[in-house]
């Protein structure tokens, strides 16, 4: 049995680009940071960069959702580009091909009111030696 599944949480570090194949079909890519969970001797939190691509109808939809500095969670298949240049150098790389990106940041609120200058938070008129009924 073989198992090929990686789920990373982290910010995208610039807006999702959006091309398309010759047929037609929508590809979209974007790079997601995620901060290691130690900070080294000098108190840096190293950070991965992880290249994510996304195929189809969710390319268009995530190009148009997500934007730099969102929060997401990604879940796909790790692949590897692995290649050689025209020097016959061999370079190694790593894609994340996406079959889920669920969106953590909070929707903007676009149209809620701005409370009342003088408005006061709401408090429990409740008194704590009311007996319940």
């Amino acid at each position: 049995m073989s198992v090929n599944q990686i789920i990373v949480v982290g910010r995208l570090t610039k807006d999702v680009e959006l091309r398309y194949t010759g047929s037609g079909k929508a590809i979209a890519s974007f790079t997601v940071a995620v901060d290691r969970s130690y900070k080294t001797e000098d108190g840096v939190t190293p950070t991965d960069f992880h290249g994510v691509t996304v195929w189809g109808h969710s390319a268009e939809r995530h190009a148009e959702y997500i934007s730099k500095g969102k929060l997401v969670a990604v879940t796909g298949r790790l692949e590897n580009n692995n290649y050689n240049d025209a020097d016959g150098v061999k370079h190694y790389g790593y894609t994340i091909n996406a079959h889920d990106v669920q969106y953590l940041s909070p929707k903007p609120v676009e149209d809620a009111p701005a409370p009342a200058k003088n408005a006061r938070p709401a408090t429990n008129t409740r008194s704590t030696n009311t007996p319940r009924r």
